[in-house]
């Protein structure tokens, strides 16, 4: 058999638009249940830790790995996540960790948390946008 008469005994599976430009109510993305899940995460993670420099890179991909992963497991319909995470070491500075977005204010969300030890701190931001 030849390839063309390979591709032609195949099905295509054609996708229409749906249309659909708002979430129902059972589909929205929650930030009490996402900043639960993060909060878990975080401690999980980085609770007897203590700061180490060269390693903060590694646990930033890994807390923002689980928590997308964790909040994905909540089969929130068309929802793009996207997870922020700020790690750092804990002296005697303040921190302000602040972020700037254009979205619909009727479907997008986000939820926030931070986490605290001895020698560390940090945020997290979860994002949940609508993709139509």
């Amino acid at each position: 058999m030849e390839e063309g008469d390979r591709q032609r005994g195949q099905i295509i599976e054609v996708h229409m638009p749906t249309y659909i430009m708002h979430p129902e109510e059972d589909e929205k993305f929650l930030p009490a249940a996402v900043k639960a899940i993060a909060e878990q995460v975080l401690q999980e993670e980085l609770g007897g830790k203590e700061y180490d420099e060269d390693e903060a890179k590694e646990w930033s991909l890994n807390v923002c790995e689980n928590i997308k992963t964790r909040v994905k497991d909540l089969n929130i319909p068309r929802y793009k996540i996207v997870v922020q995470a700020t790690i750092g070491e804990l002296r005697d500075q303040g921190v302000r960790v602040a972020s700037r977005s254009l979205w619909d204010t009727a479907t997008d969300n986000y939820a926030s948390c931070s986490f605290r030890n001895q020698t560390l701190w940090c945020v997290v931001i979860v994002f949940g946008v609508y993709t139509e």
